[in-house]
């Protein structure tokens, strides 16, 4: 990501400004990103959409994310860290506004896409102003404060958008990014140093072309597999495509000078197979913040604001347990503990199918706790293991790499849980509730079994040994 070392940390007076304003960014990044998923049906309903079409909305977010991530670092580099990060506001406020002035689906489609553009930006560029202003001795206790922001925004990200659907409506989710982004805009400004334009290697413009064009192909696809007739058809040319431009990105990157992603990486195996693992175990999983809050609404009666507080013990789940994840690897190693959290994963995604509308809300509580739970302590092996072994050198482009292909299964995840869960509602029908609660079991139990697919990745991992520290910050363990 450039010569960092080629500025000196700014002043101590400035660092504690700059931390608040990359904090900030992250919230906005990691709210938005959890706040929608309670709003979909009210979306669905003033859009005249079914609220099982709505997982577009989302694709489209976690997409054009992991589509702009792989040139962040150049970007910064380039025109400067400063720039980049207020123009990342500035996208990302853009996209908001034309969000809740969205009249149709497609719209709102559009401007989500200009929104995770911005939103990819914000924290890459965000950690990389901190990492030029802060010593390397105080970096980990820097970034642990910008990562705070991140455990909040999910926290709260759902219930407060329940409560805006209940009390005012779903606009309003967007519209509070307008005046919180322009605090940040003022605070870019005073506070961020403006970042020397450094002399960086020339951008690799045909290997970023081929792996973004492979990557929304392939997701397109998958959300488009469940249409039938000449939908199927296009998608699976559309997959060939996808597949065929990622093939050539692989192939471009061995013989190019300066690959977006070097191909040494991939000589280190932990990385190789953490990335296959995040890939194929976040399928599964990163559905669930979509289909949780909609099977709540859609098919067991729940309002807005109910669904939302439902998944705070998700999160509180997910915060019991990161003391112990530590231990835990220490005391039988990263094969063995990701092995047996994947399987135990996917039983607690699968049981969802068993929900009933007469099911006692403490129980549906245990339930979300106890996924919450196990799905952080996968984050947090699964990234950890995946950087672990990664010299210096080598550190920022594989945290890159990781951070793409984490927003890239999001992404997928709910592309897929979409097509099933469409291709489910065509057989049992979507007569009434009762009709859509026989899709939405169906959907749980397949993605349940999608997520076993990474225990076979996972047990080619080495033999049980003691974890080294980590070589980032902790906001990538999460």
């Amino acid at each position: 990501m450039g010569d960092f070392m080629t500025r000196g940390p700014v002043s101590p007076t400035s660092r504690q400004p700059l931390l608040w304003l990359v904090a900030l960014g992250f919230f906005m990044q990691t709210l938005d990103a959890t706040i929608v998923n309670t709003a979909l049906p009210a979306m669905a309903r003033d859009l005249g959409e079914s609220p099982l079409q709505m997982h577009s909305v989302i694709v489209a977010y976690s997409l054009a994310m992991a589509v702009l991530i792989p040139a962040s670092g150049w970007l910064a580099d380039r025109f400067g860290t400063r720039r980049v990060f207020m123009s990342a506001i500035a996208l990302f406020v853009l996209g908001s506004v034309l969000c809740a002035l969205s009249s149709t689906l497609p719209l709102l489609v559009g401007a989500r896409v200009v929104q995770g553009l911005g939103g990819a930006l914000l924290l890459p560029v965000g950690r990389l102003a901190v990492l030029r202003a802060f010593p390397r001795d105080e970096f980990i206790r820097a970034m642990s404060f910008v990562a705070i922001p991140g455990l909040v925004g999910p926290l709260i990200g759902p219930t407060l958008g329940g409560w805006m659907v209940e009390y005012a409506s779903w606009h309003w989710i967007f519209w509070v990014n307008v005046p919180v982004g322009l605090v940040g805009l003022m605070a870019a400004r005073r506070f961020m140093a403006a970042g020397e334009v450094l002399a960086v290697r020339g951008f690799d413009a045909v290997g970023y072309g081929l792996l973004a064009f492979g990557m929304a192909a392939v997701s397109l696809a998958v959300e488009g597999m469940a249409g039938g007739g000449a939908r199927s058809a296009s998608s699976l040319v559309m997959m060939i495509f996808g597949l065929a431009s990622l093939a050539a990105y692989w192939l471009h990157a061995l013989r190019s000078d300066a690959p977006l992603f070097v191909p040494g990486l991939f000589t280190v195996r932990t990385l190789r197979v953490g990335l296959l693992g995040n890939l194929f175990s976040r399928l599964g999983s990163s559905c669930m913040p979509f289909m949780i809050p909609l099977v709540l609404q859609v098919s067991l009666g729940y309002a807005p604001m109910q669904a939302g507080m439902m998944m705070l013990p998700t999160v509180l789940g997910s915060m019991a347990v990161k003391p112990a994840v530590t231990f835990m690897v220490r005391r039988w190693g990263y094969r063995e503990v990701l092995v047996v959290n994947t399987c135990a994963l996917a039983l607690l995604i699968a049981s969802f199918c068993l929900i009933t509308p007469g099911q006692p809300p403490w129980l549906l509580m245990v339930q979300l706790a106890a996924f919450g739970g196990v799905n952080s302590m996968q984050f947090s092996a699964m990234n950890t293991v995946t950087l672990k072994d990664l010299d210096t050198g080598h550190a920022s482009s594989g945290n890159s790499l990781l951070s793409m292909v984490q927003m890239l299964a999001m992404g997928m995840g709910v592309a897929a849980a979409g097509a099933v869960l469409a291709s489910f509602q065509g057989y049992f029908g979507a007569a009434d509730a009762q009709d859509t609660l026989h899709a939405f079991r169906a959907t749980f139990a397949c993605m349940g079994v999608l997520t076993l697919a990474a225990t076979a990745l996972f047990l080619q991992l080495p033999p049980h040994e003691p974890p080294r520290p980590h070589p980032l910050g902790p906001e990538e363990q999460s």
